[in-house]
């Protein structure tokens, strides 16, 4: 039977004609005197035998890996959310940055609430929340927090110009570090409160000596930290800029200002910080309005709640404009850095 199968297939392929590969895959099967299957142009039992070109090749290599990333996409990002560490998750840190202040509150709660210290020095939360309502009632309170935030922002504003200016001259020059060190030097060693009645003398006692001396407090921290980043840019990463023909302003913003970006940003949010200090010390300044006018009003007529008030208020609005700068950190950061 095996021989009368063969010699039936090799005479049905003997009439073919050469090289005609598509009528040999039509040609029927016959094993023992019966057909079981059909070669033709699929293959056996539908399969297609055709080599696959170079076209059909790269369509399914293509459909592949899609099919693989909508399955599996979601896995994989699951799988990286678990392998995140537990600081690093969002949720995490919010419910952690309020479990201190959470805890303080209690504490302050029960503290006033329980005799154990006189009311008189340490009101209740709720003494200060009427406070507050008091004052918001009366128009006073968005007020305040208005305009001191304006005469915060203006001042840091000028005070960190100037200090990235003379921080870049300082650090990016030896010249300007011989000429200027000394002097700044000296002056950044005057305690705020000194400045004060110059500033009264030269500015008045209008907006223009408070901002100032607001300026003054945000010059120095920025003018510090760039020129000493600038002196310590890495000499070779110089020598790479220069190599390709990069100098002044070019190397500056190619090569240096990268290369200090988290200095600066560090520099900004020290200079914020230290305005909001200086801020009590400028309202002092025969001030009628704002958070410093705030504390310095309610110390002579003993309203502790007040007090208290106008320190929390001071505490968020600067904790808020810091995390504008920590906005500003990560743009700058993945734009230069």
């Amino acid at each position: 039977m095996t021989t009368d199968a063969a010699r039936t297939t090799d005479t049905e392929r003997s009439g073919l004609p050469d090289g005609s590969v598509g009528s040999a895959f039509a040609a029927p099967v016959v094993v023992g005197g019966r057909p079981v299957a059909t070669a033709d142009a699929t293959g056996p039992a539908g399969v297609d035998a055709r080599p696959a070109g170079d076209g059909d090749r790269r369509a399914a290599a293509s459909v592949a890996p899609r099919r693989r990333g909508r399955a599996g996409g979601g896995a994989q990002r699951a799988g990286r959310d678990d392998r995140r560490p537990l600081t690093s998750r969002r949720w995490f840190r919010i419910v952690g940055g309020a479990l201190i202040p959470l805890a303080l509150l209690a504490a302050w709660q029960l503290v006033s609430t329980s005799g154990a210290v006189p009311v008189s020095q340490l009101p209740s939360p709720e003494m200060v929340w009427l406070a507050a309502v008091d004052l918001a009632e009366r128009g006073l309170l968005g007020l305040y927090v208005a305009i001191s935030t304006q005469r915060v922002f203006i001042g840091f504003a000028f005070g960190a110009l100037f200090g990235l200016l003379a921080g870049a001259v300082v650090g990016l020059s030896r010249l300007g570090d011989v000429l200027f060190s000394p002097t700044l030097g000296a002056v950044r060693a005057v305690p705020s409160l000194a400045w004060v009645p110059l500033l009264i003398l030269w500015f008045g006692i209008g907006e223009d000596s408070k901002v100032i001396l607001i300026a003054i407090g945000a010059f120095f921290p920025v003018y510090t930290i760039v020129a000493a980043s600038l002196r310590h840019v890495d000499k070779r990463l110089l020598e790479a800029g220069r190599a390709f023909g990069l100098r002044g302003p070019t190397l500056f913003a190619t090569v240096q200002l990268p290369a200090v970006v988290p200095s600066v940003i560090a520099a900004l949010r020290l200079a914020l910080a230290q305005a909001w200090l200086f801020l009590v010390a400028a309202e002092l300044i025969a001030s009628s309005m704002g958070l410093g006018f705030l504390l310095s009003d309610s110390g002579n007529t003993g309203r502790i709640d007040r007090i208290f008030l106008a320190i929390i208020l001071l505490a968020v609005l600067g904790k808020l404009s810091d995390a504008l700068v920590g906005l500003l950190e990560r743009w700058a950061v993945r734009r230069w850095a």
